[in-house]
């Protein structure tokens, strides 16, 4: 899978988070028409539109980069370092 699905169904707000990365997208998309969001880092812009448009076809309504702005690799080694600890 060339995404990462963080929040599934989430409340829009999370996307507000600066804490996130900077290539962190907000997905939204509707079911029996309910609008529903996502949180994803994909791999490029392409395959997060690829996963969503296979997935929910004409459902697949935009999305839109999130507030982040955490290098990646920083918040990759900060979440890392977290869970180590608390072991």
């Amino acid at each position: 899978m060339r995404i990462r699905i963080l929040n599934e169904k989430c409340d829009p707000s999370v996307a507000e988070d600066r804490t996130l990365p900077y290539n962190c997208y907000l997905v939204w998309y509707e079911i029996d028409k309910t609008l529903y969001y996502d949180l994803v880092i994909p791999y490029n812009q392409v395959s997060l539109f690829d996963h969503y448009w296979d997935k929910y076809r004409e459902d697949f309504k935009g999305f839109k980069q999130s507030e982040g702005r955490v290098n990646p690799k920083l918040w990759e080694a900060n979440k890392t370092e977290k869970k180590q600890k608390k072991r």
